[in-house]
């Protein structure tokens, strides 16, 4: 006998017979919601802008009703689309939204900036959202503040993850958030867990990122900056993103003691925030002492520090040690957490000096920080893994397995380690050379490639520390956005979906 639904049944949307259609609607109706996220976080720079004055005011009202309208009506129109979000959703969500999201980011720097190309205004954004800190700006001195905040905010809400946040401050959302989780944290080990609950997770580290960022800002203002000055540096240190709101960067004060906290706090920004959040739960510094990852991450970022000091001290490039040590503690730590800020030109220092910094920053920082790069964890299990390899050749028979941490680490994820080292020497590889293919000398395309995919910001040569990427073609400038996309996502969740796979049902 058949039987009818009870009239209080939710009715099912008619999805689209297109396959494509059916796989991206739920995807967009939530990348409104992260749209309209944005458009909030746009009352920083209108209250910096109402603190200042100046011509900007208008410029932020108009972006955020703009950016409002266009997160409601992809939120709206999909409204009907809304499901729960598989694993395949979770890649294509985080995606878009590192892709989509700087587009919708650029309107106030092209509406206060008429002559900016939508090309460099998207640069500037998806650099400040992937925490790169590549810009092609100049004249940062005389931008109003509040364009500076913009900037500056971006990398804040970058460095911890858009998707992160979103699912620990709208839990209502109905969503599972453990498939979007995975897809962007950083780091082989994702499947982690800091609690039971997702949400819980995501609040965790929220909250750990913005308690150091309110010490970074008292550290800053106490050391000497202005409060607005403190706050913005704030954003771009603690995300290690290292934009400024001066051309001549942390040159522009050229002081010791602010130096010195910048250093603290980049350090801070490099260790993996799983392991800050374990060390505010015990209440106790013991978790750092057993991270093996933090323990080689200090313990060679502050080693190459002295190392490039005394280098610097015996080739005459300042004249004592101590000197030597604040230039080369402050930009070496930055660019191997790359963080990419400066406080003198180190494209004029010796070679060995800045090619040795461009080399940490390919692996320095830990997974889980909000450092780029390969991440440290993945260097040591290479080295583990040819370790390994040579205790084979010795006793072929012989079962060795990976130990990290004083424990074993499954073959799959070794496995996993080599593929996305190869994938990323390969991307780096075929980027460089199309960049060289634009006319570009080698060592700023090699660098430029470089200190994108490891969004890290200023290279060498044409794209130094004292230099912009405005000298870049409108190619080469997306070449070089593209690298930062993927090094922000770790390549294979950007990769992946081009793959015929991801698409098949």
């Amino acid at each position: 006998m058949p039987t009818t639904p009870p009239p209080f049944a939710l009715p099912v949307p008619d999805l689209p017979r297109n396959r494509l259609l059916q796989n991206t609607l739920p995807v967009v109706h939530m990348l409104g919601l992260a749209v309209m996220l944005l458009a909030t976080a746009m009352s920083v720079p209108v209250a910096v802008a109402i603190w200042h004055g100046g011509p900007t005011l208008l410029v932020f009202a108009e972006s955020f009703f703009t950016v409002l309208a266009g997160g409601l009506l992809m939120w709206g129109g999909t409204l009907r689309y809304r499901r729960e979000l598989q694993i395949r959703d979770g890649f294509l969500l985080v995606t878009l939204v590192w892709s989509v999201l700087p587009a919708f980011a650029a309107m106030p720097l092209m509406l206060y900036l008429p002559e900016l190309s939508f090309t460099d205004a998207y640069f500037e954004s998806i650099s400040g959202i992937t925490t790169t800190g590549a810009t092609v700006f100049s004249g940062l001195d005389k931008l109003p503040a509040s364009i500076n905040a913009w900037r500056c905010l971006l990398q804040w809400f970058g460095g911890v993850g858009i998707i992160v946040m979103a699912v620990a401050v709208l839990p209502l959302l109905g969503i599972a958030g453990q498939q979007i989780y995975r897809a962007e944290t950083p780091g082989p080990m994702k499947d982690n867990k800091l609690t039971p609950r997702i949400t819980e997770t995501a609040k965790g580290l929220w909250l750990v990122y913005a308690g150091f960022s309110a010490a970074c800002w008292l550290g800053y203002w106490l050391a000497g900056m202005t409060p607005l000055d403190a706050l913005m540096h704030t954003f771009s240190t603690m995300s290690t993103g290292g934009f400024s709101s001066y051309d001549a960067s942390f040159g522009h004060f050229n002081s010791p003691a602010i130096e010195a906290v910048a250093v603290v706090f980049m350090l801070v920004g490099g260790v993996n925030f799983a392991t800050h959040f374990i060390v505010w739960r015990r209440r106790s510094l013991a978790p750092y002492r057993a991270d093996p990852e933090a323990r080689w991450f200090v313990g060679i970022v502050l080693g190459s520090a002295v190392l490039i000091a005394a280098f610097l001290w015996l080739h005459g490039v300042y004249p004592d040690f101590l000197a030597s040590l604040r230039h080369s503690a402050f930009n070496v730590v930055s660019i191997a957490t790359t963080t990419g800020y400066a406080s003198v030109d180190y494209n004029l220092w010796p070679a060995f000096a800045p090619l040795l910094m461009l080399f940490l920053c390919c692996f320095a920082s830990c997974a889980g920080s909000t450092g780029g790069g390969i991440k440290m964890v993945r260097g040591q299990l290479l080295l583990l893994q040819g370790l390994r390899e040579m205790v084979k050749l010795l006793h072929p028979q012989a079962q060795v397995p990976v130990k990290f941490g004083g424990k074993v680490v499954a073959n799959q994820i070794v496995f996993a380690v080599l593929a996305f080292m190869s994938l990323y020497g390969a991307s780096i590889t075929v980027m460089t050379f199309l960049l060289l293919a634009t006319g570009l000398d080698f060592m700023t395309a090699v660098t430029a490639i470089v200190a994108s995919i490891t969004n890290t910001g200023p290279g060498l040569a044409n794209v130094g520390p004292a230099t912009t990427y405005a000298s870049l073609g409108d190619f080469q400038k997306w070449i070089c956005s593209f690298a930062m996309l993927i090094g922000r996502l770790e390549l294979f969740t950007v990769l992946v979906i081009f793959t015929p796979a991801f698409w098949r049902k």
